[in-house]
């Protein structure tokens, strides 16, 4: 896929981003409290503003992963595909609902508390597990796609540039925390959506642009897209509170900032990531046989529009990066208590992460979906959680929780075998062809039985506070 970058003038890319690097370096403060460093708090302790928090989400969302995959699901299933990986981003909507429900309905500081009351350690552990998981993949991921822009799996460029940016991010990461992650985000968004802008203007001055096309490029009801539309109206519930980094920021500000920008970080981001899926279903309406979205959008728009999707691609996986980072200090020190909640300790929590970020990039697949499948697809487990103890205020057992865990990550494995030609299960059992179909079946039983066992499992009604 990086064939499409190969003609850029990497000299020229190199110091684009480097400039961007030093300004993000030079704003990036030290941080020295434990209050700075897990919270964002700023020195005299006053928490995030709307618009910084607004800012922040919206680009710890439009990460690189998911710019690409926009691209790629516009570029072979149409308006059907980017609508799909829209609607996901309704997770800002039920991810405001759930942080309402824990904060001021039932009184929680973290996922890890209310789990904790709840469920006791058996809580705990399923719910840090996966949030481990969703952390380590976004590590994967994004440095997946750096790699992607400078050159082909396993070459030299490839590999230092997924290593200069991990360590890039770190570096700041490391002295300044959330704080540094909530400062950098508001900068990092800010040019993300100049470049945005400026690639949706050429794509629709381009002579060969057709509004009509874009919006019947999905005419039949069996594509693709719109099934995996249909996934992720099943998954939009349980999506955001497996992802740590927005959970993180549900916490920081009263409850109108907080409110006010979960709202807006939706419609933004949708916005964003509607508007660079477009780019992928216009490439895909012109298409030649044996190519890529890359290389597509390099024959249409030239080496001038792929300099910018090149830095955009970059640039938010950088961004996407430090508030992993951050999260993973905050998961393991201050919500798991793994070490004192210190800011030494949450530097060496991050260390960890991008190290096993690393691996996994190097030693691993180079299935960019891989990770990101498997945690999508685990975290279902939650759906029961939130729709009948968050939203309904039914105490569940114990046994109800680790039956839904257990089906969610047997399904995200089978998905995951299954995808990768490791077994062949799926096919034979239901007769369905397409990955997303697959994935529809596994989501629908997924759901089923976790409902199921949780309406069976309900022990009385939680407490409120008032």
């Amino acid at each position: 896929m990086s064939d499409g970058f190969t003609h850029l003038p990497m000299t020229g890319l190199v110091i684009a981003l480097a400039a961007v690097a030093l300004v993000t370096l030079l704003i990036a403060p030290r941080v020295s409290t434990a209050n700075g460093f897990f919270r964002g708090f700023a020195d005299a302790g006053q928490p995030p503003g709307v618009l910084t928090l607004t800012l922040s989400q919206v680009t710890t969302w439009i990460f690189a992963r998911s710019l690409l995959n926009a691209a790629i699901l516009g570029y072979f299933f149409g308006i059907a595909g980017v609508l799909a990986y829209t609607a996901y981003y309704g997770s800002f909507v039920t991810g405001w609902l759930i942080i309402d429900r824990l904060r001021f309905r039932y009184g929680a500081s973290n996922l890890q508390g209310f789990m904790r009351a709840q469920y006791g350690g058996v809580g705990t552990f399923c719910l840090n597990g996966l949030l481990a998981l969703r952390l380590v993949s976004e590590v994967f991921a994004n440095l997946l796609v750096v790699g992607i822009v400078f050159g082909a799996a396993g070459s030299a460029g490839n590999t230092t540039a997924m290593l200069s940016v991990a360590a890039l991010t770190l570096v700041y990461s490391l002295t300044g925390g959330l704080r540094a992650s909530l400062r950098t985000d508001v900068l990092q968004m800010v040019l993300l959506i100049g470049l945005l802008a400026a690639l949706v203007v050429v794509m629709l001055l381009h002579p060969l642009f057709d509004p009509g096309a874009l919006a019947v490029s999905s005419p039949g009801i069996d594509n693709p897209g719109w099934i995996l539309l249909a996934v992720a109206g099943l998954q939009v519930l349980s999506y955001p509170m497996h992802d740590p980094v927005m959970m993180d920021r549900g916490f920081l500000a009263d409850r109108r900032t907080t409110r006010r920008s979960f709202l807006h970080a939706f419609w933004l981001s949708a916005v964003c990531i509607l508007a660079f899926g477009l780019l992928g279903v216009f490439a895909g309406l012109h298409r030649l046989e044996g190519e890529t979205v890359l290389l597509t959008l390099d024959r249409l728009m030239g080496t001038p529009v792929m300099f910018l999707l090149a830095v955009a691609l970059v640039l938010s996986a950088a961004s996407t990066l430090d508030s992993t980072f951050s999260s993973a200090a905050k998961l393991s020190i201050a919500d798991m208590g793994l070490a004192r909640t210190t800011p030494r300790n949450g530097r060496i929590a991050m260390l960890l992460f991008c190290l096993g970020g690393l691996l996994l990039v190097l030693f691993g697949t180079d299935d960019l979906f891989a990770a990101v499948a498997v945690s999508g697809t685990a975290s279902l487990a939650l759906t029961p959680v939130i729709a009948f103890s968050l939203l309904a205020g039914w105490r569940l057992s114990r046994a109800s929780l680790l039956t839904s865990f257990t089906l969610a990550f047997t399904g995200a494995v089978v998905y995951f075998l299954e995808t990768s030609g490791h077994i062949d299960l799926l096919t034979p059992l239901t007769g369905l062809e397409h990955d997303y179909s697959k994935l529809l079946a596994i989501t629908v039983t997924i759901l089923v039985l976790a409902t199921a066992a949780a309406w069976l499992g309900r022990q009385g009604r939680m407490e409120v506070v008032k």
